[in-house]
């Protein structure tokens, strides 16, 4: 029998039992430095199980963004605007969910899996121009910077929530 590491959130909602699966881990988005966009970001999706009242459970996944600056110097967490990780919780529950990200899913055979395998991916596709090999350079090095991520580094994090006002605007 193979033991699964797994942490537990305490919420309003019920449990969220959260275990170190990589089918638990998605990397839904990744973007790299652009002009428009200076920034580095990725997408995860977390599976874990929901466990209302003691009573049911059901499996949900949600999401959040890690973003650094160009140099790696800068971390920020965002929510997503639909399906995040930290949306519908309290101040209390929300601390306790970037608590779990640093302390716990950076740390994760799930996450470090995830990763590994996207770095493989992105090794494996084919590049035509300088632009692309540059392109695939950067993903690289972004993808292994997460590897190093430490708790220390997601505790100092903010997290910034969507922009309600560009999403009413329609900017």
């Amino acid at each position: 029998m193979k033991l699964l590491d797994a942490k537990v959130i305490s919420t309003v909602q019920g449990l969220e039992i959260y275990s170190d699966s990589v089918k638990n881990i998605e990397i839904k988005e990744l973007h790299v430095p652009t002009i428009d966009s200076p920034f580095y970001e990725v997408q995860f999706g977390i599976g874990y199980f929901l466990l209302r009242q003691a009573k049911s459970y059901n499996s949900q996944r949600n999401y959040f963004r890690i973003c650094m600056n160009s140099d790696f110097s800068m971390i920020t967490l965002k929510e997503t605007e639909t399906e995040s990780l930290f949306a519908v919780k309290n101040e209390d529950e929300r601390v306790a969910t970037k608590k779990l990200l640093g302390e716990w899913f950076v740390k994760t055979k799930g996450y470090q899996e995830s990763i590994s395998k996207y770095i493989e991916k992105v090794k494996q596709e084919n590049v035509y121009t300088d632009e692309d090999i540059q392109h695939k350079i950067k993903t690289i090095n972004f993808l292994e910077k997460l590897l190093e991520l430490t708790t220390e580094d997601i505790e100092l994090a903010p997290v910034e929530k969507p922009d309600q006002l560009q999403v009413l605007l329609g900017v």
